[in-house]
């Protein structure tokens, strides 16, 4: 099973691809992970988005995409979860190709929704937990909006091919974890 996981920051996406890859025995791919490992390999696709990070900007589209095409290209046996991409349409048609190159499609897409106010809520706690003094209110709001203008076109992208279902991510780990297990049926069965 492929599946991939869609959500703003703070829905609790990350800790429901850890826990789902996990149990289904999927290779979890996390675009943090993939630039973490690039960056400390010294690869080319990982100079130059160390380059990038440390001047501030953000790793456009076509790093992030031969990145992943990289990462699914080495295989992953059983299936995988992606996590973090696709993040905007342009990535969702090249990783429409990729998968095509490896023979391989998308089964489910979950989306996991979470009221404004909760995620501000969570990210808030989870600067003052990890000591991230950088994410204030006011970044979060950005990166919210973010979101919204570059990854909830991606949710219709999966909508309109029947590959999407979204879930309540204001409930509590288990319940959320459970109600996308019951979601996983691949289209068709």
């Amino acid at each position: 099973m492929n599946l991939i996981l869609l959500g703003p920051p703070g829905s609790g996406k990350g800790t429901q691809a850890k826990l789902l890859g996990q149990e289904l025995g999927l290779t979890h791919i996390s675009t943090g992970d993939i630039l973490r490992r690039a960056v400390a390999e010294g690869t080319a696709l990982g100079r130059e988005a160390q380059r990038l990070m440390s001047a501030g900007q953000l790793v456009p589209d076509r790093v992030m995409i031969e990145l992943v095409r990289e990462r699914l290209l080495e295989g992953v046996a059983g299936g995988f979860l992606l996590d973090g991409f696709p993040r905007t349409v342009e990535q969702a048609q090249a990783l429409d190709e990729i998968l095509a190159e490896a023979e391989q499609k998308i089964d489910r897409v979950v989306s996991i929704r979470v009221a404004r106010e909760e995620l501000i809520r969570r990210l808030l706690e989870r600067a003052r937990l990890e000591g991230r003094s950088d994410d204030t209110a006011d970044v979060i709001e950005k990166r919210l909006e973010v979101y919204d203008r570059q990854t909830l076109p991606v949710t219709d992208w999966y909508r309109r091919r029947s590959l999407m279902v979204e879930v309540d991510g204001g409930r509590t780990i288990e319940v959320v974890l459970t109600d996308i297990r019951g979601r996983l049926q691949p289209v068709g069965s």
